[in-house]
């Protein structure tokens, strides 16, 4: 744990604005005779480098402009356009025009969280809340210096409890992957309780649960004996046109598996420490069942909103809630305090 003193020579403290942005909604006036004012349904964070704003929801329609990634927009209506695209017919109306739903994360309004009392030996699991948090690394060389970009819904281990270059609470995060410490301002954290987290259908015999994958129509469905429990849009793994870095192709495989491995966080990508967002990082991925030993996995996806339509690097990408459903219902059974469990678990089919 650092001291005040240490906190207080640290650099970098213009980031914190990025940390937490309150959002305030004010009615929006937008140019349309039969409404003078609107307030936002919902908001959306651009998860990509660029989203196109368009004229009308449709992807042949004029273009207006672009909104940039980390933008949060004011969405003033959600419709389903009759032109598509067909696997995705969700767009959202701005104040000036209308974007597609692919790289827009819905979120929620920003509130404040309690910070823990104390934070257990063996860690405590977060979920980020505020739409953007700018982690912070210190270093004995620089001080303070700004990391990963952290989004909400993605999920963490909570290790300690410092204060913070502001003087407020602010956690210690330990990267599963790097196994280093970085950290955030504990009011953009929820502790994810162990009751929402803990297994569910333990009744259920093992060779009763079964999980498909189709690949051509971008579907999961989880069954137990001939009954469906799930049946869910996905996005698997865009085959590549050549070799890859690493050798491991980006199809996701099919065949027969099982799930061997859980963990209800992980770091995935090439595993560099950086704040550069065009980085292949995705820290924090949520609910995580791998069953590939290429490290293939089911898990949930804060970076676009596009399933029905293949989008990853091999793994299977779902909505955070089905992929935390399909962690907790399928086997090895993982208990709210391990940061991953081994065992030959459910069996998997990708046709």
């Amino acid at each position: 744990m650092f001291s005040r003193r240490d906190f207080l020579k640290l650099s970098g403290l213009s980031l914190l604005s990025l940390a937490w942005r309150p959002w305030l909604p004010d009615p929006i006036e937008i140019d349309r005779p039969e409404m003078d004012y609107l307030r936002p349904v919902a908001r959306g964070r651009v998860t990509t480098r660029g989203i196109y704003v368009y004229k009308e929801p449709d992807l042949s329609s004029e273009r207006l402009g672009m909104r940039q990634r980390d933008e949060i927009l004011d969405i003033l209506e959600v419709l389903r356009a009759p032109n598509g695209p067909k696997h995705n017919p969700r767009w959202y109306r701005l104040a000036n025009g209308f974007v597609h739903s692919a790289y827009l994360q819905r979120v929620e309004k920003a509130h404040l969280n309690s910070p823990l009392r104390y934070v257990p030996e063996e860690g405590r699991l977060g979920e980020i809340t505020a739409p953007i948090v700018q982690s912070m690394r210190w270093t004995r060389t620089y001080g303070w210096i700004p990391l990963y970009r952290l989004y909400y819904k993605s999920v963490y281990w909570i290790t300690s409890l410092d204060e913070g270059p502001d003087g407020q609470p602010w956690y210690g995060l330990t990267d599963d992957l790097l196994h280093v410490k970085y950290h955030i301002p504990a009011r953009t954290v929820r502790p994810v309780s162990s009751m929402e987290v803990s297994p569910i259908a333990t009744e259920v015999p093992a060779e009763e649960k079964r999980i498909e994958v189709s690949i051509s129509r971008q579907t999961l469905t989880a069954y137990e004996g001939d009954r469906v429990v799930l049946q869910t849009k996905v996005s698997t793994g865009i085959p590549s046109s050549g070799p890859t870095p690493n050798g491991i192709p980006t199809a996701t495989p099919d065949g027969h598996f099982h799930i061997e491995v859980k963990a209800p966080s992980r770091h995935m990508g090439d595993g560099n420490l950086t704040d550069d967002l065009d980085a292949y990082e995705l820290p924090g991925v949520p609910w995580v069942s791998f069953f590939h030993l290429t490290g293939v996995a089911f898990h949930g996806t804060y970076w676009h909103n596009n399933f029905g339509r293949m989008m990853s690097h091999g793994c299977v990408n779902m909505r955070n809630q089905d992929a935390k459903w399909l962690y907790r219902w399928s086997l090895p059974v993982i208990e709210p305090r391990d940061w991953h469990r081994k065992g030959h678990g459910t069996y998997v089919r990708v046709l």
